[in-house]
């Protein structure tokens, strides 16, 4: 089999990092640590995955590998949609309006916030009793 084209891109979300391989000539077929889109993955996340690929249209273009670590499934698909975003300009730069006007291309810098000391959570002290 000959070797086929790909790009490669990082995404990321919280503490989620998910490494894309856009494969060209391929049939859409997603894998995701090794186990297929349905088998890792539930609900809406398909949905979000998919996004840069849909309002592009190169759903049918590409199969996508990807090895993402950290975080949870719902971090994880969107740290996915950003490296497949990121990906897709390497493929063709003309994209890269498109992707950015429908924000996939903006690292979603929010993390939360570290525990305090003598506090219960980030900013939740404990309750105080006047008497």
């Amino acid at each position: 089999m000959p070797k086929r084209q790909y790009y490669y891109a990082t995404g990321k979300r919280k503490t989620s990092v998910a490494r894309v391989q856009l494969l060209e000539n391929g049939t859409g077929e997603l894998t995701v640590n090794d186990k297929s889109l349905k088998e890792y993955f539930h609900g809406i996340q398909h949905e979000k995955i998919f996004s840069p690929l849909m309002l592009t249209s190169h759903k049918q273009t590409f199969d996508i590998t990807v090895k993402t670590t950290g975080g949870g499934k719902d971090s994880q698909s969107e740290a996915i949609r950003h490296g497949i975003s990121r990906a897709l300009i390497l493929f063709d730069p003309a994209l890269r309006s498109l992707l950015k006007k429908a924000g996939f291309l903006r690292r979603d810098s929010r993390i939360r916030e570290r525990k305090k000391p003598g506090l219960k959570r980030a900013r939740r002290a404990p309750q105080w009793a006047k008497r």
